[in-house]
Parts: structure tokens; C-alpha cells; sequence
């Protein structure tokens, strides 16, 4: 049998299965796979975190230096994420420039932690025009289950919750400080199996999903950044409802990035 016709049957399996209310692995419609953050995961980096959903695992590390602040945001620090897809994690991955796919991680992560306003890069100005704390976030994929979006996300912002300033090692102040973190972004994906939209989709349910819908939420219920993912469109009905089923998920998944 091909590896095309192969996936023909599995994606019809798939959305079948979804039709009645049931997924691969035995979960439920709306049920997430376990999650885990382990703040502190590289001891080396100012700000880590290691995330697993279900086998899906995502390591992102924080590491604070002082530069020069942009032209045109002179009073501003610098925030700047980037996302690795390791071949080593999916056999979809190559190794080389970046792909399509995690160009648009990082955009999605980043987007979420700049219209949160997760911090205030203004705080991250230490002299106007001259010198500014330069906040790098690296995202990296070891193992792609499925979700990856939602799981990267998550370690930037357990990574970022518990950063470290290191003021001592620039010069810039006589003791080190956390981070001051304002608000807690984190984004739930959905995708769409037929007529059955699901949450925290696995790799086998993205490659069949008509449709993929990512919204980011904070803590005072706001939407705050969505990504639309795929062939296939959302009905406002559905946009509505899936925001809603977002806000569920949202506080404990921000309880677990926080460490609270």
C-alpha cells in the first residue's frame, strides 16, 4: 500500500471517529493530553522552561543583553523571538534555513507576548537612544506530536515568568532582579475534523484537519492575537464558540506557566 493511499485511509478514519465524538487516542472532543512546564530547565539561560503536551516537547530559553535600542523606539527595549524545528524531532523537518513552518511559530508566539504586552519594553530602557536590555527568546521543537504552537507559546511564557535580570553581569545595577512580567498570554489551537472542531490537535489530526484556528486569550479574558491556519474556513459561530472553549483552557494552562 502507498504512503499516499495510507493517508487517505487514516484521515477518513480520522474525521470519522470525530463525527461520533471520538479521537485516536481516546480523548474527548474538547480534552487536552497531559501538560507539564518545568520552569528552570537550563541553568545557563536567564529564563527557561520545558514543555510537554502529551509527547509534543518544546524547550525555550530567555537570555537578557544590553544593546542599543531601535531608531525608532528609542525609549524601548528590544524583544526579539525566534523558533528551531530540530529534524531530529519530526521526520517533516530539514535541516538548513528556516522553513515556512517555523518562521510562522515564532510570528505566533511572538505576536501573542507583543499584543499582551506580556512586558513593558519600556522598562527595558536603560538609556534613551543608547543602551537598552535586549530580550532574546529561542524556541526550540524536540519532539513534534502535534500542537506545536500552543506548546511553544507556553514555554516562552513559563521561560519569561521566570527570567532573571542579570544586571550584575552588564554593569548596570549592583543586584540581579526577575524580570517584570504583566500579563500571561497563552494560546489554545483548534482544528477542524468535518464537522467537529478539536482541541489541542495531535500530528496525525493536524495532517488531516481541514482547518487549524489558534486564539490567544490573557488573564483578564481578553482575545489578545488569532491565527488562522490551513484550508478551510470557521463560521463566525464557530470563531465565537471556540473563543469561548479558549478562555476554559486558558486559566489552568497560565496557573502551569506561572508555577501557581
Amino acid at each position: 500500500m502507498s504512503e499516499v493511499v495510507a493517508a487517505e485511509i487514516q484521515t477518513t478514519h480520522i474525521i470519522d471517529l470525530a463525527r461520533s465524538g471520538h479521537r485516536l487516542d481516546g480523548r474527548g472532543i474538547d480534552e487536552w493530553r497531559p501538560v507539564k512546564v518545568e520552569p528552570g530547565y537550563i541553568k545557563s539561560a536567564d529564563g527557561s522552561a520545558l514543555v510537554h503536551i502529551g509527547h509534543t516537547t518544546v524547550l525555550c530559553g530567555v537570555k537578557l543583553e544590553i544593546g542599543k535600542p531601535f531608531p525608532d523606539t528609542p525609549n524601548a527595549g528590544v524583544l526579539t523571538t525566534n523558533a528551531e524545528l530540530i529534524a531530529l524531532s519530526s521526520p517533516t523537518f530539514e535541516p538548513g534555513p528556516p522553513q515556512p513552518e517555523a518562521i510562522e511559530l515564532s510570528r505566533v508566539v511572538d505576536r501573542s507576548i507583543r499584543a499582551a504586552e506580556t512586558i513593558d519594553l519600556t522598562k527595558l530602557c536603560v538609556t534613551p537612544a543608547e543602551k537598552c536590555w535586549t530580550c532574546f527568546v529561542d524556541i526550540h521543537c524536540l519532539d513534534h506530536a502535534g500542537n506545536l504552537i500552543d506548546a511553544a507559546q507556553l514555554a516562552a511564557l513559563g521561560a519569561l515568568t521566570h527570567a532573571t535580570m542579570p544586571a550584575k553581569r552588564f554593569g548596570v545595577g549592583e543586584h540581579d532582579f526577575p524580570l517584570e512580567v504583566n500579563h500571561f498570554p497563552v494560546e489554545c489551537t483548534f482544528v477542524r475534523l468535518g464537522d467537529k472542531i478539536v482541541a489541542d490537535p495531535t500530528f496525525e489530526e493536524e495532517a488531516a484537519g481541514q482547518g487549524r484556528l489558534t486564539v490567544a486569550t490573557d488573564e483578564a479574558r481578553n482575545v489578545v492575537a488569532m491565527q488562522k491556519g490551513k484550508i478551510g474556513a470557521f463560521s463566525p459561530d464557530e470563531v465565537v464558540e471556540t473563543v469561548e472553549r479558549a478562555f476554559r483552557h486558558g486559566d489552568r494552562l497560565r496557573s502551569l506557566a506561572r508555577g501557581t
